[in-house]
């Protein structure tokens, strides 16, 4: 069939723009895909855009799971009038007792601050929420926020600033330490203005509609949980190994066990500057308050 010289000079251009397609589709397919309303997960150039209107919200999840390692988002929230939405970035893993660390960005009137909500879950019971305001407008660029994981504790970070610290004091105190679930990574974006806005007084304005949280990177460091393999054995591989098919287990070394000076540095400043809410100064709610929060 013959093909004409317009045709033939219009092949190359569209080939490498169906190349291109499918290499900026992959920088996120390789890590994670969407985990529900699939419509409402846009990919936009070399960004991924979570989506929410009166119909829907949406979410993404890895493909792998984790235990210890680290995952880091970064995200440019909602602008404008957020109001009643959340914005969340989380590990989790299943079933009642599961395990849970959240991201939880939740949204507010135009001009008023965004507060980031920090939680843990661990055998299933969470209430250790901690809300900050953040030294940066969340909405005009993309930070980075991520969660390092390892055997000795669990750091919440903004833009590699340590804003949350939970460590093991399980063969001190008897607390327990999130060790032996695997995790998956998540993000999702919904509508929670029963709670989100001022205790639910500011309700989601849908007239703003749609409400989009941006993405330009989502990346997992960490020790890739093998289904199918003796649960224990998986456990002790990722536990006490120090590389494996994914390279050096670079966050079980020494040095990120806990802070250095610096990040404890850091971490004071966040906390002094920027703390609004901390669960472990809550006496209404806990009379008694709880162990892991005893220094």
């Amino acid at each position: 069939m013959a093909v004409s010289r317009t045709a033939a000079m219009a092949l190359p251009l569209l080939l490498t723009m169906v190349i291109s397609l499918t290499m900026v589709e992959s920088k996120f397919d390789d890590v994670i895909q969407p985990s529900w309303a699939n419509d409402h997960v846009i990919y936009d150039g070399d960004l991924l855009m979570l989506k929410l209107d009166n119909s829907s919200g949406s979410g993404f999840v890895s493909k792998s799971k984790y235990l210890y390692g680290k995952a880091s988002a970064e995200i440019k929230l909602v602008p404008g009038d957020s109001a009643g939405t959340v914005t969340a970035f989380y590990m989790s893993s299943e079933g009642d007792n599961h395990n849970e660390f959240d991201f939880e960005f939740l949204g507010n009137r135009t001009g008023e601050p965004y507060l980031v909500q920090t939680n843990l879950y661990i055998n299933g019971i969470g209430n250790r929420e901690q809300r900050m305001d953040l030294w940066f407008d969340p909405t005009t660029d993309f930070h980075s926020y991520s969660v390092l994981w390892n055997p000795q504790q669990v750091v919440f970070l903004v833009d590699d600033t340590p804003i949350r610290v939970y460590s093991n004091q399980e063969s001190t105190k008897g607390i327990a330490f999130p060790r032996d679930q695997p995790m998956a990574v998540y993000s999702s974006i919904w509508n929670a203005d029963d709670w989100a806005t001022e205790g639910g007084r500011v309700k989601t304005d849908w007239s703003h509609a749609p409400f989009v949280s941006t993405y330009r990177e989502v990346k997992i460091d960490g020790c890739e949980w093998v289904d199918g393999v003796d649960w224990e054995s998986e456990v002790k591989r990722c536990s006490e190994s120090q590389w494996g098919k994914e390279g050096r287990y670079w966050w079980k070394e020494k040095e990120m066990m806990m802070l250095n000076v610096h990040q404890s540095h850091q971490l004071l400043w966040a906390r002094s500057k920027h703390m609004i809410y901390d669960y472990c100064n809550d006496p209404a709610r806990f009379p008694v308050q709880p162990a892991e929060c005893a220094h």
